[in-house]
C-alpha cells in the first residue's frame, strides 16, 4: 500500500511510525511532515505548495494522490477536515480517513457542538451561546454573582487559543472584548459559548468511528489517556497545546468507562446516525470526571495531540487494518488489542512557550542513550537543518518541540524511563514539566 498522511506535528509523527510497522505498507508520504517523519522507515516528506485547508492546497494533494495511485490518505489536523477535504476526496472516489465537512462541525463550531450535545442528550456542562458582546458580558457578570469561574469558548477553530477559564469578572470582560470586539481570533471569536466550570479530573478518550448514512454506525474507544495542559508543575500557569500525556489513566475505572459509554459515546453515535453524517475516521472525547461521572467538555474530530504519542505506542493492532475496517464499515468486528503496559510522554518546549519563542536552535540528541532508556522521540516543532550537534541536524521550529514516549510495566516505570531518556536531549532554552503522570499534575 501507498499512504499519504497530512500534517506536520507530533501526532502525525506517531501515526506515521505506527502505520509504517504494517507489513502491508510499501511507502508513506507526509505532507508536509517534520524533521522526525523524514527519518521514519518507508517514509518521505512531501513539501506543500499551499495550505491543505485551502481549495488550492486540497486540489494539489488530490492530484498527487491520483498521480501516485495512493491507496489511503489519513488526515491529522482539524483545519483541512473543517474545510471539506474528505468531501473532495470522496467525490473523486479516493479512500480517506476523516469526517466529512458536516460532521467536522462537531469541532469546527462550538455553538453547533453544544447544540448537538443538548439535542441528543450527551451529558455536558451547562452553557449558552452569544453573538452579542453586550449580552455575553451581562451573562458573565451574572455568573460571577453565583460561581467563582466561567469557561469562555470561541465558536470557531482557534489553534488551541480559543478556550479561556476566567477566574473573575474582570478576566471574563477582557476575554470577551478580545474575542468579540477586537477580533483577536478573527471570525472564530465573533460567536462564543459561555460554559459552567466543572470540577474534576480531565480524561481523553480517542476512538475509531465508522458511521455512514443508511448503515448502522460504530464508535470503538481506545484506552484512556490524560493530557497535561497547564504550562507549569502542579497544573499551574497558562493553558498550552499539551505539556505531556499518559495512557492508560490509573484513576479512570471500569465504572467510569461504562458511564462514559452510556452517557456520552452512545448518544453521540445516535446523533451522528440521526444527522446522517459520513464520519469514517477518528474522534476525541475530552472528558471531565467527577465522583465517577463523566461530562463531555469537547469533541475533536481527529486524534489528540499529545495523547496520540502516548496511546499509539500501546496499540497492539495494525493501524492500517484499523483504517481499512473504518472505511469498509466492518469496525464492529475488529478486535482492538492493547499492550498490558503504561506509557508516559512528556513534551519538551521552547523557552517562552506558550508565548513568543525562538526558532532555529540546534537540538542535541544522544541516540545511544535514548535507546538504552527504551524510549522513543516523536518530533513536533523541529525541522532538519545543517550541522546539528551529534549529527542530528535538527533545529527547533515550533513551541512544542518533541515528545519522549516510554512504555513500562507500571505507570511509575514508564515515568522513570521517559525522564531518564529526557537527559539525552538538549537545546537552548529547553523546558518541560517534571510531573507528567504524577498525582498532582
Amino acid at each position: 500500500m501507498k499512504i499519504l498522511v497530512i500534517g506536520s506535528g507530533g501526532r502525525e509523527h506517531a501515526m506515521v511510525w505506527k502505520l509504517a510497522q504494517s507489513e502491508k505498507v510499501k511507502h508513506i508520504w507526509v505532507a508536509p511532515g517534520n524533521g522526525g517523519t523524514a527519518d521514519e522507515e518507508k517514509t518521505e516528506n512531501l513539501p506543500l505548495t499551499a495550505d491543505p485547508s485551502t481549495e488550492e492546497g486540497q486540489q494539489a494533494l488530490l492530484e498527487f494522490v491520483q498521480a501516485e495511485k495512493i491507496d489511503l490518505t489519513v488526515v491529522g489536523p482539524e483545519a483541512p477536515l473543517a474545510a471539506g477535504i474528505v468531501d473532495k476526496f470522496r467525490e473523486a472516489k479516493l479512500a480517506i480517513i476523516g469526517p466529512d465537512k458536516k460532521a467536522a462541525r462537531l469541532e469546527a463550531s462550538k455553538v453547533y457542538s453544544k447544540s448537538f450535545m443538548e439535542k441528543y442528550g450527551v451529558r455536558a456542562a451547562k452553557s449558552k451561546s452569544f453573538t452579542d458582546p453586550v449580552k455575553a458580558l451581562a451573562y458573565a457578570e451574572d455568573n460571577f454573582k453565583k460561581k467563582p469561574k466561567l469557561v469562555i469558548k470561541a465558536d470557531g477553530l482557534a489553534a488551541g487559543k480559543g478556550v479561556v477559564i476566567a477566574e473573575n469578572f474582570a478576566e471574563a470582560k477582557d476575554c470577551l472584548s478580545s474575542f468579540m470586539k477586537s477580533g483577536s481570533l478573527g471570525d472564530a471569536g465573533k460567536s462564543v459559548v459561555l460554559e459552567e466550570f466543572l470540577q474534576g479530573k480531565e480524561v481523553s478518550i480517542l476512538a475509531a468511528v465508522s458511521v455512514k448514512p443508511g448503515k448502522k454506525g460504530v464508535i470503538k474507544p481506545f484506552i484512556s489517556a490524560r493530557d497535561h495542559k497547564r504550562r507549569f508543575e502542579g497544573a499551574q500557569g497558562p493553558n498550552t497545546g499539551g505539556m505531556g500525556a499518559i495512557a492508560p489513566v490509573p484513576d479512570f475505572s471500569s465504572a467510569c468507562e461504562k458511564d462514559f459509554i452510556d452517557s456520552i459515546l452512545a448518544p453521540t453515535l445516535k446523533g451522528m446516525e440521526k444527522e446522517k453524517m459520513d464520519y469514517r475516521g477518528f474522534i476525541f472525547f475530552g472528558l471531565m470526571v467527577h465522583e465517577g461521572k463523566c461530562s463531555l467538555l469537547e469533541y475533536n474530530v481527529r486524534l489528540g495531540d499529545p495523547e496520540t504519542q502516548a496511546v499509539l505506542p500501546l496499540m497492539d493492532s495494525d493501524l492500517v487494518l484499523l483504517c481499512r475496517v473504518i472505511l469498509d464499515n466492518t469496525l464492529a468486528d475488529f478486535l482492538l488489542k492493547w499492550k498490558k503496559e503504561f506509557c508516559c510522554a512528556p513534551v519538551l518546549v521552547a523557552k517562552g512557550y506558550p508565548g513568543a519563542y525562538p526558532k532555529g536552535n540546534p537540538i542535541a540528541i544522544n541516540p545511544t542513550g535514548i535507546g538504552r532508556s527504551g524510549a522513543r522521540l516523536f518530533i513536533a516543532g523541529a525541522q532538519r537543518g545543517q550541522g546539528g550537534p551529534l549529527g542530528s541536524g535538527l533545529r527547533t521550529a515550533g513551541g512544542r518541540v518533541l515528545a519522549i514516549s516510554a512504555n513500562g510495566a507500571s505507570a511509575d516505570e514508564a515515568w522513570e524511563k521517559a525522564y531518564e531518556a529526557l537527559r539525552f536531549v538538549d537545546f537552548e532554552g529547553m523546558a518541560y514539566r517534571k510531573d507528567i503522570g504524577r498525582e498532582d499534575g
